[in-house]
């Protein structure tokens, strides 16, 4: 191996502060393994949008105590040169999540940041409410939401106005991400970063006032069956006391899910949206003869729902279906605000807000965006993320969701109603918005940057025979949205076709929609997109 590069390995082991990836690197070294220590050394792991997110591993590249305190130690710097002075940390149950939670702690109370941590794995929702609740600048949860396994990271919350951007609890945006990294590139040595241990550590009261102001999102329960599954994840517990405190029946777990585990062992991915992530919940709605199913992500901040379809039997119900749901009923109570979604979810919501004079806005995906929106009154995002309730939590929450769309089946239900009558309902008013998501999983990020550029440099003329009647380049957008990576194609017929990289894993992902008043039509436009669109993302 070459001499630099060792060198730079050893620095490495001789800073990091745990011992047991000091070994592992140190047994690498010895053994001359060049893949392992070139994997760990392919550059510091990127802190964006969404802060850390990567591979649990030793070195620069994954997730580790080394990475967490070099990153702590950048935030530090960043808040001390705006005058931010509180922090609070809270943690989900995967590998690693209450050392690192840990280490961060000890290095911003080792730098006089007055530092709070939530005192047991709890959902990111809990941790988003708690930065408010609790007056705190910067909120800190370790959590990989919804990535395999072997995956953990760091989102960073922001608490008031900060560089001229009104966070209230939301995730940082640009260029607040550039900023962190920039002060992280500038820390040298985690080893010797001052650390102390003088955090405060929350007690139940915080998670109390959050169950209290979530559950009143229901206040008229129906006797209605629900089969629940936390996906492996921290959901369980704070969803069981936000329907006990609505007055509902408690939910019909789904047990070999119930509990907290770090390797997800029934699920290939511990993600709704992948297929047979929710087959047990079904499987236990099919044996109780339920009336509804609900899953919560890992971090419990995403929300999907599956409901008897008399014409197929149980489906998961996509996002974009969820989403029109939420707005057509909030609509309805409480026309009030803004609604707003992503620029990658239907078209559906904006039509609901325009029939009822409701304002409307759309922002680039992910809820750093959507949380921004002044005067927001329900956002979401296709990839099953909806804000219910922005005043209590500033971002997607999975709990509120749940609770809310048990309140809209328990209305359904006392006029012999379903969700899937409902959904025909909203059909018949707007048209039918058939909407799917193909996803391409690469092996490494820079892949999808390539196919992307590719597309650019020769785009297609026609798509299953029908023609691309206009493209935009997202990185040059005309609309007044900000710059982001990907392409919006329409083509002829009322589809719409984007193709964009996942913000968190290394995928190319791309969102269709097709608009027809007839069902069937629009389902077998999708039937003839699907696989032209698979070959020309391959």
């Amino acid at each position: 191996m070459d001499k630099e590069f060792l060198r730079t390995v050893n620095d490495w082991i001789l800073d990091d502060p745990d011992a047991e990836s000091a070994a592992k690197l140190q047994h690498w070294v010895d053994t001359n393994n060049e893949l392992e220590l070139k994997t760990s050394f392919s550059g510091f792991l990127q802190f964006g949008t969404a802060g850390l997110r990567g591979p649990v591993r030793p070195g620069p590249s994954g997730m580790n105590r080394a990475v967490v305190a070099r990153t702590a130690a950048g935030i530090v710097a960043y808040m001390k040169a705006r005058g931010l002075t509180a922090v609070v940390i809270g943690r989900d149950a995967r590998h690693g999540s209450n050392e690192f939670a840990r280490e961060a702690a000890e290095i911003f109370s080792g730098a006089g940041i007055t530092t709070v941590v939530l005192s047991h794995p709890l959902p990111t929702p809990v941790l988003a409410f708690a930065t408010n609740e609790l007056g705190c600048d910067v909120g800190i949860m370790v959590t990989a939401s919804h990535n395999p396994a072997q995956d953990n990271g760091l989102k960073v919350y922001l608490g008031g106005t900060v560089d001229s951007i009104t966070y209230r609890g939301s995730q940082i945006t640009s260029p607040t991400d550039s900023f962190i990294a920039d002060e992280i590139s500038k820390v040298v040595s985690a080893r010797n970063l001052p650390r102390a241990n003088n955090w405060n550590t929350v007690d139940d009261h915080l998670l109390e006032n959050y169950i209290s102001q979530t559950g009143q999102l229901a206040k008229n329960p129906a006797t209605l069956k629900i089969v629940y599954t936390a996906m492996h994840g921290v959901g369980k517990e704070t969803l069981l006391a936000v329907f006990k405190k609505s007055g509902f029946d408690l939910p019909i777990l789904v047990e070999a899910q119930a509990e907290p585990h770090p390797d997800f062992p029934t699920v290939a991915f511990p993600n709704p949206e992948e297929p047979g992530a929710m087959d047990l919940a079904i499987v236990m709605a099919q044996k109780t003869n339920a009336d509804l199913v609900i899953a919560t992500d890992p971090d419990a901040d995403r929300c999907a729902v599956a409901v008897m379809d008399p014409k197929v039997g149980w489906r998961i119900l996509h996002g974009d279906e969820l989403g029109a749901v939420f707005a057509h009923v909030i609509s309805q109570k409480n026309p009030k605000g803004v609604f707003a979604n992503s620029i990658v979810s239907s078209t559906i919501v904006k039509k609901i807000a325009e029939k009822h004079a409701i304002k409307f806005q759309e922002t680039l995906t992910g809820f750093k965006w959507i949380s921004k929106i002044p005067n927001l009154s329900f956002g979401y995002e296709e990839a099953l993320g909806y804000c219910i309730d922005p005043l209590t939590v500033n971002d997607k929450d999975g709990i509120s969701a749940a609770i809310f769309i048990a309140q809209i089946a328990s209305d359904l239900a006392r006029e012999g109603k379903t969700i899937q009558d409902l959904l025909d309902e909203i059909w018949s008013m707007y048209g039918y918005h058939a909407t799917e998501q193909i996803s391409i999983r690469v092996k490494e990020i820079s892949q999808v940057k390539e196919l992307l550029n590719s597309l650019r440099n020769a785009p297609p003329r026609q798509i299953a025979g029908r023609e691309v009647r206009v493209i935009e380049d997202l990185s040059q957008p005309k609309d007044g949205l900000p710059p982001t990576d990907g392409l919006r194609m329409w083509l002829e017929g009322s589809i719409r076709v984007i193709i964009r990289p996942s913000g968190t894993e290394p995928k190319l992902k791309c969102y269709i929609e097709v608009i027809e008043k007839n069902k069937e039509i629009a389902e077998e436009i999708l039937k003839q997109l699907r696989p032209s669109l698979k070959e020309l993302l391959s």
